[in-house]
């Protein structure tokens, strides 16, 4: 039994490190194990051992048991509490802290926000309005967001965001905190996809 489970991790390691792009030599900058031996265990080569699996838990910010496999199926529903700040309600629609956070963000109808105060902070962000005007205030820039229009923006410049009219405004965003941007692929490169 213990073998099967151990079996698997290889597999769950690339899939993980596929799922953010990573080079086996930045995973190994990451958690300082060589890239000989990230490479054995990926291939099933090398036994996972606790000392080899804890630096790469912590690395993908997933559980040990998530990467071994032996908890129970998670609920994939997304539970975050609510955030309010600055007349905005803010609801994580992602479950771990890291590098990429999303949010709905919600600004009430009829409540006009006082007099813009633009901030700044470490970071970029990719927002999408889904309903409502969005006004946001970028450096220099004064600019309304209709529904369907997105902005991509490194949040060291001064920004701030509010309601265009008395209408509500719901609008999806991505932070990342370490300042990367938004990759989006064109196509597949699978090719049974193309």
């Amino acid at each position: 039994m213990t073998d099967d489970v151990l079996d698997g991790v290889g597999a769950r390691l690339r899939a993980l490190r596929q799922e953010r792009d990573m080079t086996l030599a930045e995973l190994s900058e990451g958690t300082g194990i060589s890239v000989s031996t990230l490479s054995r265990l990926e291939s099933g080569q090398r036994k996972p051992t606790l000392e080899l699996l804890l630096p790469l838990a912590r690395v993908h910010q997933v559980q040990l048991d998530e990467l071994v496999g032996t908890g129970p199926a998670e609920d994939p529903r997304v539970r975050g509490k609510a955030i309010k700040m600055g007349g905005m309600t803010m609801v994580p629609l992602t479950r771990r802290p890291g590098s990429l956070q999303a949010f709905k963000t919600t600004i009430p109808g009829g409540s006009r926000r006082r007099k813009p105060e633009p901030k700044t902070h470490e970071g970029y962000e990719w927002l999408y309005v889904l309903s409502g005007r969005l006004r946001m205030i970028l450096g220099e820039h004064d600019l309304v967001l209709e529904p369907g229009e997105a902005a991509e923006f490194d949040t060291r410049l001064p920004h701030w965001f509010g309601g265009a009219d008395p209408r509500p405004v719901e609008f999806l965003s991505i932070f990342s905190r370490e300042g990367e941007r938004i990759h989006v692929r064109a196509r597949s490169t699978d090719p049974s996809r193309a």
